[in-house]
């Protein structure tokens, strides 16, 4: 009985002086599309993910649109979610998430010779200049999206009063080329890959383009909320170096046949219809080091004030810490 005691006591001492590894941190991540982010991506590389099932676990949540991303950050549904600069605004000035922060960049419209969106109209039609759209209809995305918030920039510019001489009708991407051509639009928002579809490439022409609009646009950053971050500093770090070193390596061009591979079996399309442009200079630039234009953020924010879509701006970097993406960025130099 003694040396049970014995052997008992010293199991506890011994469990008391062991270190404790700590369970990973589960961490949601919100995506809208499978190619705007390095997740979900990143799990069909996961050789890339060095510290995912150590401090961290990725638990990926597809959401259908970055406003529907600002309802799952306030209900704890997503922990890091992508959000466009339209919907950031609306997340701290109409969801009241004043503890949101921006901790990263995803992709940028227009910088240097990188993609920008096009606002297309036919080439043999009446429209040749902006100022031909008056009593004409636009095709654009939801209101208060990216996409619409630069076509109404522009008919700003132009003197055009978006709400009286023009119509403006909601669609998605993939029906704007049918929308122009059957002539039920007279300009339509198009993006990559629609803008290299043969036909559109035959028909259509720019009437203008996304950077002439509005300049740069930081399409899409990562949010989180600051309790979320603070509780679980470390891994989130981690967490974006390796989201960095996925970014890195998908727009790398030596992997670029994998990763059409990768996409095209994802998104159940054919290879071909991603092997021109996906993650090449021909597509969105993705910073390597994941940091967002901030200048560029908040001038974004600032028009879609001055076009009426809320009714004060945010400075940005009120809403921004990113010591996580730049103790992350630091681990590759």
């Amino acid at each position: 009985m003694l040396q049970k005691m014995i052997l008992a006591a010293a199991a506890i001492l011994l469990a008391l002086g062991a270190p404790v590894r700590a369970e990973p941190v589960t961490i949601k991540v919100g995506w809208v599309v499978l190619t705007s982010s390095s997740v979900p991506l990143s799990l069909e590389k996961p050789e890339l993910l060095h510290n995912e099932g150590k401090s961290y676990h990725i638990e990926p949540v597809l959401i259908r649109s970055t406003s529907a991303m600002v309802t799952a950050l306030a209900t704890g549904d997503v922990d890091v979610g992508t959000l466009a600069y339209s919907t950031l605004a609306f997340a701290v000035l109409n969801a009241k998430l004043e503890d949101l922060r921006v901790i990263t960049g995803v992709m940028e419209d227009g910088t240097g010779n990188a993609a920008t969106g096009h606002f297309m109209v036919l080439k043999d039609g009446p429209v040749k200049t902006v100022a031909d759209l008056k009593g004409k209809v636009i095709a654009s995305l939801a209101g208060g999206s990216a996409v619409d918030i630069a076509i109404r920039a522009m008919l700003k510019k132009n003197g055009l009063d978006d709400k009286k001489d023009v119509t403006i009708v909601e669609s998605q991407f993939s029906n704007m080329k049918a929308m122009l051509m059957s002539h039920r639009a007279d300009l339509v928002a198009i993006s990559v890959p629609y803008n290299f579809d043969p036909e559109v490439v035959e028909n259509a022409t720019d009437l203008f383009t996304q950077k002439q609009a509005m300049g740069g646009s930081q399409l899409l950053v990562w949010g989180s909320r600051q309790p979320f971050l603070t509780a679980h500093r470390a891994a989130i770090v981690d967490f974006l170096e390796d989201s960095l070193r996925v970014t890195r390596y998908l727009t790398d061009p030596v992997h670029h046949d994998e990763v059409v591979q990768i996409v095209a079996k994802g998104m159940k399309q054919p290879p071909e219809y991603f092997a021109d442009w996906l993650f090449t200079p021909k597509d969105f630039y993705r910073a390597p080091d994941g940091m967002p234009n901030l200048p560029v953020l908040q001038a974004n924010i600032d028009l879609e004030h001055d076009l009426g879509f809320i009714d004060r701006t945010i400075k940005v970097h009120d809403y921004t810490d990113l010591s996580y993406v730049e103790e992350a960025a630091a681990r590759f130099k």
